[in-house]
């Protein structure tokens, strides 16, 4: 006769025999507690290995999953770095370039006109010392990001175009939503506007982010004039058109944007703030 086998419903113990056990042996749970297993259920195997419909299988699958995604990600952007970077690079020199009124230049012709115009790009201090003198006119002042600028550490782009002396500074801010940024290109004389480049991150389209087109908004800045006329004070301003402001010339008045008064805000405010650190550079004969 065929041995029987009972399962406690407490604990799962099996127990094979002609009848269940008076008390179960893992968790002294009474007879009454035991039911025969019948059939199949009584016949069917064990299952060998991992369980995979247990809660440790879903974690170490889940854990292996993120590892070779991780995995993957880490090196496609490995892969990836050395173009990335070169894009930032040639980006960077295309705004250079802009603020300097050479616009729309080909990407794959950036590096060849940046190289032709920049003659270096210097590292000066708020008195006008220079710090590193650029030579090599993309590792210097050129390499200083936008959040290691200050008064000791001035990146300036000293610049020849069709044979004049021009000067690039960079400028940054704070618009509406986000980060703007840009640069500001001057005549040998330190004080008039030859040309000028804004970006934003993340301001508003149609309004705020007219601060990026040449004809709405950049082109107004070209033959201002950035200081005072003691050459005290930076001077140029952006604000609302028709808005009377004491001591505020023509040479030095820029429209803000219509409808997008915070943002103009902003790059007034990044104007004065970052241009006045270099006033004594500005002001010095060279």
């Amino acid at each position: 006769m065929a041995t029987k086998k009972f399962k406690c419903s407490v604990c799962g113990y099996i127990h094979e025999g002609d009848a269940a056990p008076e008390k179960c042996p893992a968790c002294q749970a009474p007879a009454s507690k035991f039911e025969e297993i019948a059939g199949t259920e009584a016949e069917k195997p064990a299952k060998k290995g991992l369980n995979t419909d247990g809660n440790t299988y879903t974690i170490i699958y889940s854990c292996v999953v993120v590892i070779i995604v991780a995995f993957l990600l880490a090196f496609v952007s490995k892969i990836l770095e050395p173009q990335s970077t070169a894009n930032v690079r040639i980006d960077k020199k295309s705004q250079i370039l802009a603020a300097l009124n050479l616009r729309n230049v080909e990407k794959a012709d950036v590096e060849k006109k940046y190289e032709e115009v920049i003659v270096a790009d210097e590292i000066i201090d708020k008195d006008g010392n220079v710090i590193k003198k650029g030579a090599s006119k993309d590792a210097d002042g050129f390499a200083v990001e936008d959040k290691n600028i200050s008064e000791k550490n001035l990146p300036l782009y000293v610049c020849k175009v069709n044979g004049e002396t021009k000067y690039v500074i960079p400028v940054t801010g704070k618009g509406l939503w986000d980060a703007i940024w840009g640069y500001v290109a001057l005549n040998a004389d330190k004080n008039t506007i030859y040309g000028v480049y804004f970006s934003h991150k993340g301001e508003t389209a149609g309004l705020g982010a007219l601060i990026t087109e040449y004809d709405k908004f950049q082109k107004q800045f070209e033959g201002k004039k950035l200081m005072n006329a003691d050459r005290s004070a930076v001077a140029i301003s952006v604000v609302k058109k028709g808005k009377t402001v004491n001591g505020l010339s023509d040479d030095s008045r820029c429209d803000a944007i219509t409808g997008a008064t915070l943002t103009s805000n902003g790059v007034n405010a990044m104007l004065k703030d970052c241009l006045v650190r270099f006033m004594t550079f500005l002001n010095t004969n060279e």
